[in-house]
């Protein structure tokens, strides 16, 4: 097989025969982090750089591993040509990552470079995608277009304007009604913070409320909930390290929340009440709505610390850690929602995907077993979820992909490795005598576009 041709990642007749039926289905993105404001705006990509680089924490990883000084990952004075250069210097050194296939599918799939990424050839795929990328075709929403995306969501905090989201819905939008918001209460949550108590203030500015008691709180941050429902929102999103789900009374809930206003600490079983207080709440909100509950747990962030001094968060050095508990903190939440609830889990360790999967088929259909997340998106991690997914739970429960991306040009190349590597799983065991190749044709194209469709309610 030649390096990623039409066959990448497809070894049998089963998985051609497979992918044949979903390749070309239309995309539908239940999470992503896409910049809504650029994608509003339609402003063209300056650079390979910029479209590929200059937000993915991925790459800079990647290139520090490699040995790559910081001001050509993320350095200031440092063109986008320079750091596109020393990127391409090492890219051959990342063989084997995800990373490294990703970027060749886009540039073959969008922009129809079939050259190698390294040293050699870094100049003539600059100069190639740079006239490319200037023009209105390859704007994120001529992208968006190209790429066949149906729905995707962004991710919003409770104090956005929500602006650049009414601008993608009026009729200035080459993709009216493809973007949906969707709420993500994480820093209204985060009570253990500093920044909490600026952020509350912020929120309440946002809503032109004064935030001072707990009913206050919550009143703002339904009223967030019902605004990006009038957007089209389908979705509330959390990310958490543990998730505390525990019940608490709403008396105590508001005696920790004057406590945090009125700048005293909490202990950490206090932070830990409040937080499962406050899921609890947001969770109630998505059941009266039939939205989907997503909650993204296991993320150990900013572990390195040199790396947060330098730059903050969200630069490279977030991990996952196997030893978090899931079972116990979990079911109280579901079991007071059981059956009134949609709930996708999504975890960052895959030694904790059997027991997702155990629990998601303990709670019936409305509760799912998310997607290969963050470190685990890639062939091996699709694959083993996948497999040991369906033999706890059902392949059919499970609610399909997500790129999890903050690059518009990668949607494309996310979808498409999930849907090979989907093919080839459910292949193999046709070509086993598991199943029939209709069968897997059939489930290949539920988890691809049906089941998301009609779970989140696109």
């Amino acid at each position: 097989m030649a390096f990623m041709d039409k066959d990448f990642l497809l070894t049998t007749n089963s998985a051609k025969a497979i992918y044949e039926e979903i390749g070309s289905l239309n995309i539908l993105d239940p999470h992503n982090h896409c910049d809504v404001k650029a994608l509003a705006e339609d402003r063209g990509f300056q650079d390979l750089w910029e479209a590929e680089a200059a937000t993915d924490h991925y790459v800079w990883e990647l290139m520090r591993k490699c040995g790559v000084a910081e001001e050509f990952v993320t350095g200031k004075n440092t063109s986008n040509y320079e750091k596109w250069k020393a990127l391409a210097g090492v890219f051959e050194l990342f063989a084997g990552n995800p990373t490294y296939e990703w970027i060749h599918l886009d540039l073959r799939t969008r922009l129809g470079i079939d050259l190698e990424i390294n040293a050699e050839n870094a100049d003539a795929i600059w100069e190639q995608s740079k006239a490319k990328l200037q023009t209105k075709e390859f704007s994120p929403q001529s992208l968006i277009i190209a790429m066949n995306v149906e729905a995707m969501c962004s991710t919003d905090d409770p104090a956005d304007t929500l602006d650049y989201h009414k601008t993608l819905r009026g009729e200035s939008s080459r993709i009216q009604g493809r973007v949906r918001p969707t709420f993500r209460p994480d820093n209204a949550m985060n009570i253990e913070k500093p920044t909490w108590n600026a952020y509350v203030d912020r929120l309440g500015k946002r809503w032109s409320r004064n935030l001072d008691t707990l009913d206050d709180f919550l009143d703002v941050l339904a009223q967030a909930h019902a605004a990006m429902g009038e957007l089209g929102a389908v979705a509330s999103d959390h990310g958490v390290v543990t998730p505390f789900a525990q019940q608490l009374d709403k008396a105590v809930a508001a005696e920790l929340f004057k406590k945090a206003r009125d700048g005293q600490k909490l202990t950490p079983a206090e932070i830990a009440d409040f937080k499962g207080f406050f899921l609890n709440e947001m969770a109630e909100l998505d059941s009266k709505t039939n939205w989907v509950f997503q909650l993204h747990y296991g993320c150990v962030r900013d572990v390195r610390k040199s790396l947060f001094d330098s730059l903050g968060a969200d630069v490279g050095g977030d991990i996952s850690d196997h030893s978090i508990e899931v079972v116990k903190p979990l079911l109280p939440l579901l079991n007071r929602f059981d059956n009134r609830l949609k709930v996708v889990l999504y975890n960052m360790h895959p030694a904790q995907n059997a027991t997702l999967a155990m629990l998601t088929r303990a709670f019936g259909a409305n509760v799912c077993l998310g997607p290969a997340w963050w470190l685990n998106d890639s062939y091996i991690g699709i694959k083993t979820q996948l497999e040991l997914g369906a033999s706890i739970d059902l392949f059919s429960n499970m609610t399909g992909m997500v790129s999890d991306s903050r690059k518009i040009l990668s949607y494309g190349s996310r979808f498409d490795v999930y849907r090979r590597t989907l093919a080839g799983v459910l292949g193999d065991q046709a070509d086993r005598g598991q199943m029939s190749l209709k069968t897997a044709k059939m489930l290949a194209k539920r988890l691809s576009y049906d089941r998301p469709r009609e779970f989140f309610g696109f």
